[in-house]
């Protein structure tokens, strides 16, 4: 399966039960996981990453990325854990 055949070029976002899954989503969560878990970022910059992170979990888990992939970092693990 191609990343065109989930979201076609010529959409941005699609609904799915509810959720509305936007093309940078997951991008977006990686940029905010290495920033959060990064110990030269700023407090500042962790706490906006961690807002991201947080908002951004229900789409992720609608897109099944934790069943695949799994967080190595420990705190950032738990971070997501207690957002359930």
């Amino acid at each position: 399966m191609r990343a065109e055949d989930i979201l076609p070029d010529h959409l941005n976002q699609i609904e799915q039960d509810g959720i509305v899954i936007r093309k940078g989503n997951v991008g977006a969560f990686l940029a905010n996981a290495k920033c959060w878990s990064d110990p030269a970022a700023t407090p500042q910059a962790r706490d906006v990453a961690e807002r991201d992170i947080v908002e951004a979990l229900p789409v992720l888990r609608a897109l099944g990325l934790f069943e695949v992939l799994s967080v190595r970092d420990p705190k950032l693990q738990r971070l997501i854990e207690s957002h359930r």
